[in-house]
């Protein structure tokens, strides 16, 4: 009985302390973050007195640091309304996180008014007031895409969830690569060939930027940073290069960013040396949350991106979808306000296989099959070299003459290089054959000493092949 007596008498105590909780002790736990603790406080002070605009704000930005984010805004409007300034701050980020950018717009608007007013700072909100104009363009371009599926993951270790294609190379953490020891956010795509690096890693300002390198004989060089129009000065991570080798997706908080972390997509110009513009993907990819490591992998016809829109911490969602061959948006003036945010949200993805059901089934079927696929452990081949009539070798190691092995090195490298070159041939004739008249003979020049080049390269492979079988069959002589 005295225990029962004890308990009891602690938890009265407790409610108490929470009941006799006054304004200022409620004040300086909300000043000091811990709105669950000061919740109760302003709820009590809000039942007795509900017109007070203060109760009203303090009670509903408690309720939007706390989750309660539906059962904020009536709190916080009537705080608005009597011009509390924080008001307006919290409702731009509830109306931004809602898709309601017109109406975060006006209320950030108002609040960077009051801070111009008090001589306050206001670069930050200059960036949310770019961010919700930008969130208002975006969500009048909804693309239509088929969102085969979704799982939830942990942050930690959500690549494992991409079932990519070996012809669509590769992604791993960077310390794993690497092999380094730290807490490295950056991820490392390498290609299908296994002769170029793109990732992410810390640079000046501690902010990550997308690095490359390229395999020289049996070692990568030194790290090259992509220009300034995709490492802006803010975190830029999460690289995928298309098998076209020239068009890059990756994600970054800079410049067009409606929140966080988004997807954009670059092209690299041969003309130029350097490349295009970044553009937004959009929305459904991208929201006022982080999304990134967005994926194509051609040879499943499969698309794979990581938002942790409305996510618990530490948690992830993987969208798997239908690459478009080319983008169709859903009509803003005939589709209903709410559907569009529904879709721009990925509210339900069942929402988004109107029209394209059998696509979506056969996209299923193939995931099912990417899914329950045992990975097959790689030959070590790293070439098929013909010795003679009765000898291959496949590797750098099969090798025996000494002289042999330095033109193997040579004849690697000397591969690697006209593989370069035959791809920007490629990529200059595809860009003559639709550029006009005028363009054309400008490039006509160019693409003769390029394919003078590929043609010179080619043949000197073909004279180190000859020299290597010669070396190699005269040592085994011996």
């Amino acid at each position: 009985m005295k225990k029962k007596h004890v308990i009891f008498i602690l938890f009265c105590l407790s409610a108490f302390s929470i009941s006799a909780q006054t304004l200022e002790e409620a004040k300086e736990l909300f000043k000091n973050g811990q709105f669950e603790q000061a919740k109760p406080a302003f709820y009590k002070l809000l039942k007795s007195t509900p017109k007070n605009p203060n109760y009203n704000f303090w009670y509903g930005a408690c309720c939007y640091e706390t989750g309660e984010k539906n059962n904020a805004e009536k709190y916080l409007v009537v705080g608005a309304s009597k011009k509390i300034q924080e008001a307006f701050r919290y409702l731009g980020q509830l109306y931004s996180e809602q898709y309601r950018y017109e109406e975060a717009e006006e209320n950030f608007s108002a609040y960077e008014a009051m801070l111009i007013k008090n001589n306050q700072p206001t670069e930050k909100y200059e960036n949310a007031i770019k961010q919700a104009t930008l969130g208002n363009q975006m969500i009048k371009g909804v693309e239509k895409v088929a969102i085969v599926d979704s799982i939830i993951v942990n942050k930690s270790n959500f690549l494992n969830a991409y079932k990519i294609s070996e012809e669509s190379g590769s992604l791993s953490p960077f310390n794993e690569f690497f092999e380094t020891e730290g807490n490295n956010e950056g991820i490392v795509y390498q290609t299908e060939l296994g002769n170029k690096l793109y990732y992410g890693d810390k640079g000046k300002g501690n902010h990550l930027n997308i690095y490359t390198k390229t395999k020289l004989l049996d070692q990568w060089s030194e790290p090259a940073l992509l220009p300034t129009s995709i490492n802006s000065g803010s975190d830029a991570n999460y690289p995928f290069v298309m098998s076209d080798g020239i068009t890059i997706y990756y994600a970054s908080k800079g410049k067009g960013s409606v929140g966080g972390y988004d997807i954009f997509v670059t092209r690299y110009n041969s003309d130029t040396d350097n490349y295009l513009n970044p553009e937004n993907v959009g929305m459904p990819f991208n929201s006022p949350f982080n999304d990134y490591m967005y994926v194509i992998d051609e040879f499943n016809n499969l698309g794979w991106f990581a938002s942790d829109r409305y996510q618990p911490e530490g948690k992830v969602c993987i969208y798997i979808f239908i690459p478009n061959e080319s983008k169709q948006i859903y009509d803003y003036d005939s589709t209903d306000n709410g559907k569009l945010i529904s879709l721009a949200k990925i509210s339900s993805i069942k929402e988004s296989w109107k029209g394209r059901e059998a696509d979506v089934k056969a996209a299923k079927e193939r995931l099912a099959e990417v899914r329950n696929s045992k990975p097959q452990a790689k030959e070590n081949n790293e070439f098929e070299f013909v010795i003679n009539d009765n000898i291959t070798y496949t590797r750098q190691a099969d090798f025996t003459s000494p002289k042999a092995i330095e033109l193997v090195k040579k004849w690697q490298q000397a591969l690697s290089d006209y593989k370069e070159q035959a791809q920007k041939l490629e990529k200059q004739r595809d860009t003559y054959y639709k550029s006009t008249k005028d363009k054309q003979n400008s490039l006509a020049p160019g693409i003769l000493d390029l394919e003078k080049r590929v043609e010179q390269m080619d043949n000197e492979i073909k004279l180190l092949e000859i020299s290597i079988r010669n070396e190699e069959n005269n040592f085994l002589k011996k």
